[in-house]
């Protein structure tokens, strides 16, 4: 097996395994880590390989946590001097980075004709999140839409022979699938949707689906307490409090996989980016399905951008952006997306013939890409962490405290517009 096949693979393999000029280049990357899996031994492999094809260039990996950790983290050190030269954070970022003037433009440092292709190849959907004032920020790397994932053997129990499609479904479905003990204490819920970790984003393909955009495109405006949207939230109480098809209360993002595991519930929504710890982990047969429909079907897109900081040196700039180039190149992002289940984010990827293959013998993987067709911009805003920190309280004052929907959906609306007010000049 090659150098580049084994760094592939996963191998930690270290510069130390070939000779590295004196003149070499130096670059620090950042990235973090959202779904199971052993990413950085994927990354580590993927730095090797790199630095094989350019031996002039040393990356240094940093893994900085979760998503929330690794943009206090890479802002922190901006801001002290010692910017990361890349990195990869959550796509909706692009406006606090962009308000810090901490990143360049991409296209400003891409401006071969090469250069302009690469621009050009990713999935629109997910460029959406990517560009503002006439510029592209960010590109898209682990990208993600949220899918349904049902256990196959709780269904065939339940007399189910396809995931549901439409909110009715969901609800009857869910009934099916809710199992109890002689007690009467529930044994197998029906569905979870997680309502911790990013609980604005699973609530945003609720409101999707029900026709709502949750900002306006430029990030200055919020929609939190529209009627489709009080509508969306009041569906989300209801599944828990109304239809006893979900647990009440909040329901953990980083355990609900292992409840799906165990056997706790027979439906979890949750990124595609689990798609490979499922497959993994799942100790049954089980399915992937786009989201149900209500007046629309649909998903918010997902995850991480990498994003190019601001450097005087401009040897660092042009050497992070070989090393973005690199990782999104087409066979690359088959490879990713093979990997951990991120949604390759370049149509010719799927073309590539070991992505050809990989969907022929697990076809659940294209599920998020068809999906792609009716996805939306992930809820993006300038200060985006206040913004959405006032829709997950709001949802969390709904689901946990039983605070009337309408009025905790105000409140957000309030805060979001207050927050934003000085952007919209």
């Amino acid at each position: 097996m090659n150098f580049f096949a084994r760094a592939l693979a996963g191998v930690a393999l270290t510069t130390s395994a070939f000779m590295v000029p004196a003149s070499a280049t130096e670059i620090t990357f950042y990235y973090p880590i959202a779904v199971g899996g052993p990413i950085t031994k994927i990354f580590d492999g993927y730095v090797a390989a790199f630095e094989k094809q350019n031996p002039d260039i040393t990356v240094k990996p940093v893994y900085t946590g979760s998503y929330q950790d690794s943009i206090v983290k890479a802002m922190t050190a901006a801001r002290a001097g010692n910017a990361p030269d890349a990195a990869v954070l959550l796509s909706t970022d692009m406006f606090t980075l962009i308000d810090a003037g901490m990143v360049e433009p991409i296209d400003q440092l891409a401006t071969s004709s090469k250069d302009k292709d690469w621009l050009k190849a990713f999935y629109p959907a997910f460029m959406a999140n990517s560009e503002a004032d006439g510029h592209i920020w960010g590109v898209p790397f682990q990208r993600s839409t949220i899918v349904q994932y049902y256990s196959k053997e709780a269904f065939k129990k339940a007399g189910i022979d396809k995931a549901p499609a439409t909110w009715d479904e969901l609800v009857a479905d869910g009934k099916k699938l809710t199992v109890k003990d002689g007690s009467g204490n529930v044994t197998q819920w029906g569905v979870e949707i997680p309502s911790s970790g990013f609980p604005y984003w699973l609530f945003q393909a609720l409101a999707i689906q029900n026709g709502a955009d949750l900002a306006n495109q430029n990030g200055t405006k919020v929609n939190f307490n529209g009627p489709k949207v009080v509508e969306a939230a009041q569906f989300l109480y209801d599944l828990s409090n109304k239809y006893a098809v979900m647990p009440k209360g909040i329901i953990d993002w980083g355990t609900t996989p292992k409840d799906f595991f165990q056997g706790k519930t027979a439906i979890m929504w949750t990124t595609t980016g689990n798609l490979t710890n499922v497959r993994k982990n799942a100790p049954f047969a089980f399915g992937v399905a786009a989201m149900p429909k209500k007046a629309q079907g649909g998903s918010p897109t997902g995850g991480g951008n990498i994003y190019i900081f601001k450097n005087k040196d401009k040897a660092k700039e042009e050497a992070a952006l070989k090393l973005a180039k690199f990782l999104t190149s087409k066979d690359m992002a088959a490879d990713w997306g093979i990997q951990t289940g991120y949604v390759a984010t370049r149509p010719d990827a799927w073309e590539t013939d070991k992505m050809k293959a990989y969907v022929k013998d697990f076809p659940p993987a294209a599920v998020a890409r068809d999906q792609l067709k009716e996805a939306k911009a992930e809820l993006s805003t300038h200060d985006n962490q206040r913004v959405t920190k006032a829709l997950d309280d709001a949802l969390q004052a709904i689901l946990a405290s039983n605070k009337p929907v309408k009025q905790a959906l105000d409140r957000a609306e309030q805060e979001g517009t207050r927050i934003l007010r000085q952007y919209q000049n």
